[in-house]
This record gives structure tokens, sequence and C-alpha cells, in this order.
């Protein structure tokens, strides 16, 4: 996935000074921290104390010291940035939390690694076919060093670098590995440009054109003489067949919106109308990791083209995903989202388990705060145990 903004008006001022952030080279991004944490002021928390006295066996709430925020039912209920902070300053001291951290890290890492892997393949394979250059180079990204800001606070960085311009149009490009924060990042940037500037925005995925082509690729088997209708990738996705089912698909604005058309062996769709039916069907759904192994680069071309055209009509583009797609669409306004301490990817995937773990627990109404860590520290131990299992 991709994150890109139009950037309609050059003489409106920034949403924020701009902190300076460097220009990497892919070098020099290759050996950048892998880690991110959104949050401003890591809020701490008191364990629950049940306050006792001689003359009473009822349970006092749990008592918290003037700096310290309680671990509420409430706070748990927001399922947000300070949720998830909160929970990892009530855990700072535990070793059960580090180890589950650890094991979330790595997880995350080692499948960052294995996908860039597969797509590398298929960017390659593209190259090969000529349906990409060999030796394109893209622009510069920006580094944005995530570590102590909010989730605002990199949507204000961010924008207050993508600023300038003719005025008619452009296209924000946000990377980053997982646990980075990237998707969180994308919606305050839509939500600011929404909001704040007025503009219109659209949040750009390439996964209805790996669904379009697939559909197209499952309906080629489906019409073959003597098929039994299951999909032969091998007779369906030839180079000549694959330029054909791309050409089957055009991008523009169709009752009044800007849609993607499937219009070829007896389809006539919109993509809107029939992403979340004929776009899911088992035929599709199957078939896509197969599809978009030998389909990169068409696709990326198409989503290039689709981007530009919104661009010049006036529209934010944002595109988040990573750079071996984002890279060949054009724009300066790339970034790339780091963490300087990597081991906080992990604790930040730990505390949203446990978060959504102890709120199904507890789900039903609004619960004490000893209650809330009683539930947290129980998943805390079930994921732990599950990781020696």
């Amino acid at each position: 996935r991709c994150c890109f903004a139009r950037l309609l008006d050059p003489t409106r001022p920034s949403l924020l000074s701009s902190l300076s952030p460097s220009i990497l080279t892919k070098q020099q991004r290759t050996s950048s921290p892998r880690s991110i944490n959104f949050h401003n002021t890591t809020p701490s928390i008191l364990s629950a104390a049940a306050a006792t006295t001689t003359m009473s066996t009822e349970r006092a709430p749990p008592q918290s010291s003037p700096d310290k925020t309680p671990l509420t039912y409430t706070l748990l209920s927001l399922e947000n940035a300070q949720t998830t902070n909160a929970i990892m300053s009530h855990y700072t001291s535990s070793d059960l939390f580090t180890q589950l951290a650890k094991a979330e890290g790595d997880l995350i890492l080692t499948r960052d690694e294995e996908d860039a892997t597969k797509l590398q393949v298929g960017i390659d394979y593209a190259k090969d076919k000529g349906v990409l250059e060999k030796d394109y180079v893209a622009e510069a990204y920006i580094s944005v060093d995530v570590l102590g800001k909010s989730p605002d606070e990199v949507a204000d960085e961010i924008l207050g670098h993508a600023t300038g311009g003719d005025g008619d149009g452009g296209v924000i490009v946000i990377c980053g590995l997982s646990g980075t924060g990237k998707g969180t990042t994308v919606a305050k940037i839509r939500q600011k440009l929404m909001e704040n500037e007025g503009k219109d925005v659209v949040c750009w995925s390439n996964g209805n054109i790996f669904r379009s082509v697939t559909l197209l690729a499952a309906t080629w088997c489906e019409q073959q003489e003597g098929s039994d209708g299951s999909f032969d990738a091998e007779k369906a996705l030839t180079k000549e067949n694959l330029a054909d089912f791309m050409n089957m698909l055009s991008f523009g604005k169709f009752n009044g919106k800007f849609d993607t058309k499937i219009n070829g062996l007896g389809l006539d769709l919109l993509v809107s109308e029939v992403q979340n039916t004929q776009l899911k069907a088992p035929k599709v759904a199957k078939n896509i990791p197969t599809v978009a192994q030998v389909t990169q680069g068409e696709v990326i071309l198409f989503a290039d083209k689709a981007i530009q055209v919104m661009g010049a009509d006036g529209i934010f583009v944002l595109l988040e995903g990573r750079e071996q797609t984002v890279d060949f669409v054009r724009t300066p306004h790339r970034f790339i989202l780091t963490l300087s301490d990597e081991s906080l990817i992990g604790k930040r995937r730990a505390a949203q388990r446990l978060m959504a773990g102890a709120l199904k627990e507890l789900e039903g109404g609004e619960k004490e705060n000893g209650d809330v860590i009683q539930a947290l520290d129980g998943q805390l131990a079930s994921m732990v145990k599950e990781i020696g299992n």
C-alpha cells in the first residue's frame, strides 16, 4: 500500500514548521532504523492496588499517584496510541512483556524481509519483460523518525514539507516497515487535508487492480473450450494475455467520480460497485498471489497513470506501500517513516495484542481498574505461554 497527496495551493502556509529531516539515498535507507513509535509523551501507569481496611471487606478502587494515569476500561476502549502507550508504560519492568515484545518484533521484521524478497522477484520479472525500466531512479526520500511523536505530529511534519509546486496537484508517498504507523499517518494526513484545508483526498490502493486482473484471468480460463472452470496460470498469464487484460481496464470519471472500469470478456463493471462482491469471490481471492507475482509492473504503471490523472484534477492522492512499488510513481513528496529505537515495533504490537485480548475478555460494560489489569496480566501470561509452545 502507498499514500500520495496533491498540493493544490502553494501560497497557503504549511500546517507545521518542518523539522529538517534528512534526505536518504537507497544505500543509506537500508541501514536506517526500522522501528517506530508515534507517541509524544509516554504516560506511565500504576498497577492497581486494592486498598482495604480492617473494618470492611469491600475492595477499594486502585490508587494512583498524581503523576500516573490509571489504566482504566475507558482508556482501554479508546484502542489508540494513548492506549498502547499506557500499556507499554505499565509493563516497563515486566520480563514477560519484554519477552512477548521481542517475539512480536522478530516476527514482524522476518515477515517484512520475506515479503520484500517476494516483491523484488515480481519487480525483477517486470524489468526482464521490459515493462519497467531497468535503470529507473526514483526521487529521494525524506526520512521522518517518529520516535516520541504523536500521529498528529508525524502528519504535521510531513505536511510541513509537502508544500510548494504549481498548484496543479501532486502526490505524497509514505513508506516504512510494518509497525511504523503508515496507515495511521495516512489517515491523519487525510483528515487534516479534508477538515483543515478543504481538499479532495483519495487514498489509493493497488489491491483492487490486482483483483480486477485476477477476475479477468479467471473469466478467461472459464471461457476456454473444454475448460472445467479451473484456473490455469500457465495458459492464462502469458505476456500477450496480460497485455489484453490490462487494456480491458480504464481509469477515469464514471458517474461523476473517479473509478476503474473493467470492460472485456463479457464483463462491464465499475470497481467501486463490485469491490466487495465479485472482486472478493473465491475464484479471485485464491488466485491473487499467483497473478500479483507476474503483474507487478503492469499494475504499477496503471496506478501511476491513474494517480497522475487525479493529481491533475486537483485531488490529493495518498499512497502507502513498499519502496519497490511506489518508486515508480513520480512525485517529489516521498517520505519514509523510521524508528530510532527498533525495539518499540515489537512493544507496540505486543501492547495492541494485549489491548484486543483484554477488551474481548471484559466486553459487557464498564469495569474497575483492577479488573482491567487482571485481564491484561492474564492475556500476557497466555501469549507468552504460546511462544514457548
